[in-house]
């Protein structure tokens, strides 16, 4: 009986409990590199390829750390991406409420794995071998109690909160931090057409996942950080597997190239601009905010600066019809915001086409700029002269 109470006292290990904590920090750290680096970067776009070995490591450890599926999370995370904010996104704060997201995001994430729809659609590619059949989708459940029965095996009774942290970890900070405030909070590098934001510059908690706006706006790419000060903890992992020769890198986001000085417009422009039209309206958006603040400091009325304020914040490709007559609304009493809404829009036109030719996109940045630089908005003006620099 002693012996007994001794085993459930402190298991097979008998830890202290500083041991027991960087145990469970270790481990969980593990399925986060496992999440981000096989599930998110390698299965579900494509950004790098693993070694078979690698590969299988992964799929074990989510198969006893988490229990979640590979086409799963592939096909549900494919479709975020295709229904970004629309109707059928699997797990928006804007359709769902930040709330419901961030503290029941599994629960949403259970729910469309049962869409055989979108299993089908958007899950193709990811491993079918003898084991996924028959072990790790077949029997999810039973990889999970294995890593319970381990936990309490080495620590005893608290072996047992050991273990509901690993299997709360995925669920919280995937599910609901990134698919929620990712979505909802944050700095934006690129004005992609959605609202995803950077969490943090320091991507250490999730692996990187944390830079959730430098992905959506390239989203195969293997390296998720952007800027300088910006680390990512999976591309590091990703690195050291690529010297081992256990992984290759297929693509990264494009470097910006500005040339020297201004110059005329070509070709190469245009394809610069459009590769890099993320970014470009993300500086749009800078001069926006300016001319804003300048225009607010104009206004008497508290109401009238919140409602100018809120609606040039707003982003618009996630916005109803409703809502855009809303911003042109507040916006119809200022000329200069007036003539920069409508200007973005234009802007925006040459990445929308799908059927205009590169002479006629080219001819309409042209005039584009042309306008810009005549149009008396020192932002603006500006803005259009560096536009000039960029370069594929």
């Amino acid at each position: 009986m002693e012996l007994i109470s001794t085993f459930l006292a402190g298991g097979l290990m008998q830890a202290h409990w500083w041991q027991v904590v960087i145990y469970t920090l270790v481990m969980t750290h593990v399925t986060i590199v496992a999440v981000t680096v096989f599930l998110h970067r390698s299965q579900a776009h494509r950004g790098l390829d693993l070694h078979p070995a690698v590969m299988h490591f992964f799929r074990f450890w989510l198969w006893m750390t988490t229990g979640m599926v590979t086409k799963e999370w592939v096909a549900i995370h494919r479709k975020h991406h295709a229904k970004c904010e629309k109707e059928g996104d699997p797990h928006s704060p804007m359709l769902f409420g930040i709330w419901k997201v961030l503290f029941r995001g599994a629960d949403l994430y259970r729910v469309e794995a049962t869409n055989q729809e979108t299993m089908a659609k958007f899950g193709h590619g990811t491993p079918s071998d003898w084991l996924e059949d028959n072990l790790y989708a077949k029997h999810s459940l039973w990889g999970v109690l294995i890593m319970l029965a381990i936990d309490i095996s080495l620590f005893g009774a608290i072996g047992l909160t050991v273990w509901a942290v690993q299997m709360a970890w995925i669920p919280f900070w995937a599910a609901g931090v990134v698919n929620g405030i990712g979505h909802y909070w944050g700095y934006r590098n690129f004005n992609s057409p959605d609202t995803s934001t950077n969490v943090f510059p320091w991507g250490f908690i999730i692996g990187g996942e944390e830079l959730h706006n430098n992905h959506h706006a390239h989203g195969t790419s293997a390296k998720f950080s952007t800027k300088w000060f910006e680390i990512d903890v999976g591309w590091g992992y990703i690195s050291v597997l690529r010297v081992l020769g256990l992984a290759k890198i297929k693509k990264v986001a494009p470097k910006l190239k500005l040339d020297t000085g201004a110059r005329a417009i070509d070709l190469s422009t245009l394809q610069g601009v459009i590769t890099h039209r993320y970014e470009v309206m993300a500086r749009y958006a800078d001069v926006i905010r300016q001319a804003a603040r300048e225009e607010l400091s104009k206004l008497q009325s508290r109401s009238d600066r919140i409602r100018l304020r809120r609606s040039l914040t707003r982003n618009e490709e996630v916005l109803q019809p409703e809502q855009i007559a809303e911003v042109d609304s507040a916006i119809a009493q200022h000329p200069m915001l007036s003539t920069l809404v409508q200007m973005r829009r234009e802007l925006g036109r040459l990445w929308e086409s799908s059927s205009a030719s590169s002479e006629q996109l080219l001819a309409d940045l042209q005039a584009w700029c042309q306008r810009a630089q005549k149009s008396g908005i020192t932002g603006l003006e500006q803005f259009a002269m560096r536009l000039r620099r960029y370069a594929a």
